[in-house]
């Protein structure tokens, strides 16, 4: 079964497809007469795939995230129970009717409101830079509610996901309530380190350590409350309300260090976690106005208000003290606020778009374990956009250009940095005929210093290294250059591409000696450069029965900075496989995660693999599954700078089964939730206790 899923990802694999469009289905706006590559399956617009839900796609699924996972989008890897969606292992943005959503709200959504969703691979200057989009749109809203209720408790450990949501609706109103609860108690963890140091005069040492145990918890909950009014072709009011809880987020890792200089062996404990909470409010309006015009604002904030903690302790066999003994304690109270303007226009063949946002972020941190002593961070972000989209017959074309601002300051200090940044985007699509378009696109992007990237505070790692971030950096900037070529052909449809990216000034890690201390900072690096090649299809084997997709990556890349220059080619997928009849949904999943290289290091996320069969009786679910039923867990990194090669596996005890049940209970006509166009996002920041 290995080998089968391993022959698949390699059999199946990347896609996608484009841009930034979303006309309101709350408000009545046109779309552009694009034209489209109509396949069974996908309608390819110039600047998005297109899926239609089937009805066996909508019968076999309880939820939102149940049915993104039965659409089978090439290069999507959707995961109800772990709660994740990505592609081409990056974060995907997430939106519903074209707000900004969350995860528990899009598995929140009733699959029978699903009219469509869109997958935009190429997003517009509109949505700031993410790297991938998922729009899903919702029908006008009418008369009735819904209950939703789900559990999924693990049968071997304390591992679990339970949630409750239920919406109300009367006359233009709609009201919303629900919560969900994630459950991660003492799940067991190792942790498999090597690291030799290199000191100036050329001598080193190797540290190696052996796993005695360790374990992870990681629970919290959510609950949500909205209200939305609509009437119909004219104006949508929105207003949500949410509260995140991080119950207990802790890491802790046990080990036997031994040393090459022959000295005894020493007793570790290295933990690290987290714990506060989050509430947040957005307020959203939108305005139609005669001749096709819209008008769209929006606010939202949050506000952190919680601790991080951090302990490293060696300490030889048998003695009552410490070698070492590091305790960082930071609590913090920070908050965002978002503020977002949008103005568009359609004709017949075109479409403008303009906007402005203000982002605001302020950071309070009380180090604790230093006495007390508080630092500030202010930090203000200003984008200006605009854009235009035009068909000229079998052609489509997009331009546009955006400005950043980027302002922060530190209060104790007087010190700060402030840039503009221009971000210009274009895209070209040829649809050669129904089967068959090339689309050619060009976007750029900025990434800010982040607090813990800025914060000049130092953090002791471990008896040999430091941490401290550096107020002198600078807003990086992004430039990518993509080409497509989508495919429709009986029973296969699917994307392969190219594409070219380049970050001349990014913001990376830097390791030097300061005195007997290895010091980790951060700089503006000499730049990465990569190259990749994506094939994503998918397949209907047994039309209605069994499809499979995927995605497959290779990549080629280059990190320059500080004394060092590395390259480094990795191949990265997914495959995904499902078998459908009488109600019943057998599905497989296979994940090779992207093998990262940023800065002197190169980094990987999970190696998963899960298997899932389900029942659809009426209103209930019923479902089994299995977490990691082949091979081993594994996430892990390898250093490659000179001062501190090491290479960090960390393997968990994955092999989980759990059973679902699921009910959805509906009355009345459906209400489906108000679309936004557009979304501003106020993230409040948090500090990093330094961790090895």
């Amino acid at each position: 079964m290995r080998q089968f899923f391993l022959l698949s990802s390699l059999a199946l694999l990347p896609i996608a497809s484009a841009a930034q469009s979303t006309q309101t289905d709350t408000i009545a706006a046109k779309e552009l007469q694009e034209v489209v590559i109509e396949a069974p399956k996908v309608i390819r617009k110039a600047d998005m795939d297109v899926y239609h839900p089937s009805k066996s796609a909508v019968g076999n699924s309880k939820n939102g995230m149940q049915l993104l996972g039965n659409l089978m989008i090439p290069s999507l890897t959707v995961s109800d129970a772990l709660g994740t969606v990505q592609a081409a292992g990056q974060s995907v943005q997430l939106r519903i009717n074209g707000r900004q959503a969350t995860i528990d709200q899009v598995r929140a959504l009733l699959p029978e409101t699903i009219r469509r969703v869109e997958w935009i691979d190429n997003p517009g200057l509109r949505y700031g830079g993410a790297n991938y989009v998922l729009n899903i749109i919702v029908a006008n809203p009418t008369l009735g509610g819904s209950l939703m209720a789900s559990a999924r408790p693990a049968l071997n450990t304390a591992w679990g996901f339970y949630m409750a949501d239920a919406k109300f609706n009367v006359g233009r109103s709609q009201w919303e309530v629900g919560g969900n609860y994630k459950l991660t108690d003492n799940l067991s963890a190792h942790r498999d380190y090597t690291e030799t140091f290199t000191y100036p005069d050329g001598s080193s040492i190797t540290r190696d350590e052996t796993s005695r145990g360790g374990r992870i918890d990681n629970s919290m909950a959510n609950i949500w409350a909205s209200y939305n009014y609509i009437k119909p072709d004219t104006t949508v009011f929105m207003a949500e309300f949410g509260f995140h809880r991080d119950i207990n987020d802790k890491t802790r890792y046990d080990g036997l260090l031994s040393l090459s200089d022959g000295s005894d062996d020493i007793l570790l404990t290295d933990s690290r976690g987290a714990d506060g909470n989050t509430p947040s409010l957005s307020l959203y309006w939108q305005q139609n106005f005669s001749r096709r015009q819209m008008l769209i604002l929006n606010f939202s904030s949050s506000f952190y208000f919680g601790r991080t903690y951090s302990d490293y302790l060696e300490q030889l066999p048998g003695a009552a003290s410490y070698l070492t003994d590091i305790h960082t304690d930071i609590k913090d109270r920070n908050q965002a606020y978002a503020v977002e303007a949008d103005y568009i226009k359609n004709w017949k063949n075109g479409r403008f778009t303009a906007g402005a946002s203000y982002t605001a972020n302020r950071n309070r941190s009380e180090y604790v374990s230093l006495g007390g002593e508080v630092f500030h961070q202010r930090q203000d972000k200003v984008y200006i956009f605009a854009e235009y989209f035009h068909r000229f017959g079998k052609w489509t074309a997009t331009a546009g250009m955006g400005v950043q601002y980027t302002d922060f300051l530190f209060k104790e200090s007087n010190r700060g940095n402030h840039s503009w940044s221009p971000r210009p985007q274009a895209t070209i699509t040829y649809a050669l005929n129904q089967s068959h378009n090339f689309r050619l696109s060009f976007t750029s992007w900025q990434s800010t210093p982040t607090l813990a990237e800025t914060n000049i505070v130092p953090r002791q790692l471990d008896g040999f290294q430091w941490q401290v971030g550096n107020q002198d950096l600078r807003t990086a900037n992004s430039y990518m250059l993509t080409f497509r070529y989508g495919f429709s052909l009986p029973r296969v449809n699917g994307t392969f591409g190219i594409r070219a990216f380049t970050s001349p000034n990014a913001i990376t890690p830097l390791l030097r000696w300061d005195d007997n201390r290895l010091l980790t900072t951060y700089e503006n690096s000499r730049g990465l450069q990569n190259l990749s090649f994506f094939l994503a299809p998918q397949i209907e084997i047994v039309p209605g029965w069994l499809t499979a997709s995927g995605y497959v990556q290779f990549r080629m890349e280059r990190m320059r900075g500080t004394g060092y220059e590395y390259r480094s080619n990795a191949w990265s997928g997914n495959a995904s496989l499902q078998l459908s009849h009488w109600g019943f949904v057998l599905s497989g999943q296979y994940t090779r995660a992207q093998r990262d290289l940023w800065g002197e290091k190169i980094s990987w996320g999970e190696d998963l693999n899960i298997i899932d069969l389900s029942y659809n009786w009426k209103s209930w679910q019923f479902g089994a599954g299995i977490i990691m039923p082949f091979g081993k867990y594994d996430q892990g990194s390898r250093s490659l700078s000179r001062w501190n090669r090491n290479e960090q596996h960390m393997r968990l005890d994955m092999r989980i089964p759990y059973i679902q049940v699921s009910y959805n209970l509906q009355w009345g006509r459906q209400r489906r939730s108000a679309r936004k166009l557009v979304d501003s996002s106020a993230s409040a920041d948090r500090s990093a206790s330094a961790g090895r």
